[in-house]
């Protein structure tokens, strides 16, 4: 519930950023009150006044909350602040989790996390789990 209050926030103030925007001069925006309060309150360095919490920096690693959220959630590296979960690693095979709980209930290889069970290998015959069951009801060999 908090996270959904300060990503709440967050975006508020984004859109009250790019009003400000719209209306005042380019050299204005770069660091007054509305960029000072969206670099307090999302951790950024929009405005310049807060160098420390620029992207990369220990504060702030790479990526967006939102992003580095994202990450943690799924599993992967999109901020760039997790390259350890990112794919082919030994925590994190390739593919996403979607596809890799694809390939282990239809007994492909879609994600490149299986490949014992490409097509054609001795642990999967041509064809896909659903075709091959489909051919042992119907007595057919379509595959």
């Amino acid at each position: 519930m908090a996270r959904t209050a300060v990503l709440s926030t967050i975006a508020a103030a984004a859109l009250s950023l790019v009003a400000v925007s719209a209306c005042a001069e380019q050299d204005t925006i770069a660091n007054n009150e509305t960029t000072r309060a969206v670099d307090r309150a999302a951790e950024t360095n929009i405005s310049g006044a807060y160098p420390s919490q620029s992207d990369g920096t220990a504060v702030n690693p790479p990526g967006t909350e939102a992003t580095r959220a994202l990450d943690r959630a799924a599993g992967t590296n999109t901020s760039g602040a997790y390259p350890s979960q990112s794919d082919g690693m030994p925590g994190n095979p390739p593919g996403t989790e979607a596809t890799r709980a694809l390939d282990r209930a239809a007994g492909t290889n879609t994600s490149g996390a299986y490949p014992s069970q490409s097509d054609g290998t001795p642990g999967n015959p041509p064809g896909t789990a659903v075709s091959r069951a489909i051919d042992d009801v119907e007595g057919n060999t379509t595959n």
